[in-house]
């Protein structure tokens, strides 16, 4: 697996970004292409339901901000999981990740230079990282993960310094109220999350599924995105229900 912790890529080749439109995906693509990786395509994975692999609330809004990245999305549809339900969670992960790497495959034939790798937004998941690793593995290409086994506290600033703006779309964890739906990630919350993190275990960056984001703006995107939404909260959790979003201007 490639960092940006000081292990060398091959920036000859082409790149995919695995890209939901969240902070952690957006941050290794950001990274990838400060890097000088050659992305040539993002590629979005739309779960039905519930996912153990991927980030599920907002990925329809991906396609905004492949917009105003300014680079080509591959969707991969909800009916690439097939219906067979999963016995178990690692049972379920094998299978999501199959439509995945279906589709790098193809995508694999498309393009106009030799796939070398793919980016990832993995922190600290291991059933998530092992599965992806695999994919890279079978497919004889890298795994650029610059989140990977970091600080947590430290990738939050990072992201925040560099510019990017984070909107939170869904909360999951105790401490985590419904004023946290719709919430800017910066430096207060940032800080707000650490004493959650002493006081009810919430990952500083929600890693365990405990809040979810979305990348409004950051220094890589040509334009913000903007949200009209409304609330949905039942008592213990919540998302932002997004009624419509549109490229906006600086």
């Amino acid at each position: 697996m490639a960092d940006d912790g000081g292990d060398e890529v091959d920036a000859t080749g082409c790149w995919v970004s695995l890209f939901s439109g969240g902070k952690d995906s957006s941050w290794a693509l950001y990274r990838a292409l400060e890097e000088g990786l050659n992305v040539t395509h993002l590629l979005t994975v739309h779960p039905e339901g519930d996912s153990y692999m991927y980030h599920v609330p907002a990925t329809r809004l991906a396609e905004l901000a492949a917009e105003s990245i300014g680079l080509p999305l591959v969707d991969v549809e909800p009916g690439a999981f097939g219906t067979d339900a999963a016995t178990d969670s690692g049972a379920q992960g094998d299978r999501e990740i199959e439509p995945l790497e279906a589709a790098i495959r193809e995508l694999r034939t498309e393009l106009d230079c030799e796939l070398v790798g793919v980016t990832a937004g993995a922190v600290e998941s291991e059933y998530q990282t092992s599965r992806i690793d695999g994919l890279c593995n079978r497919l004889g290409i890298e795994l650029f993960a610059p989140l990977w086994q970091r600080d947590p506290v430290a990738l939050g600033e990072a992201m925040i310094d560099a510019g990017f703006e984070i909107t939170i779309v869904q909360v999951a964890a105790y401490g985590l109220d419904e004023s946290w739906l719709g919430r800017t990630l910066d430096a207060a919350a940032l800080a707000e999350l650490q004493e959650l993190n002493e006081e009810y275990g919430v990952h500083v960056l929600g890693e365990g599924g405990e809040f979810e984001t979305l990348v409004t703006d950051a220094p890589h995107m040509e334009r913000p995105i903007r949200l009209e939404y409304q609330t949905e909260w039942d008592g213990t959790r919540g998302r932002l229900r997004i009624t419509d979003a549109w490229l906006g201007e600086h």
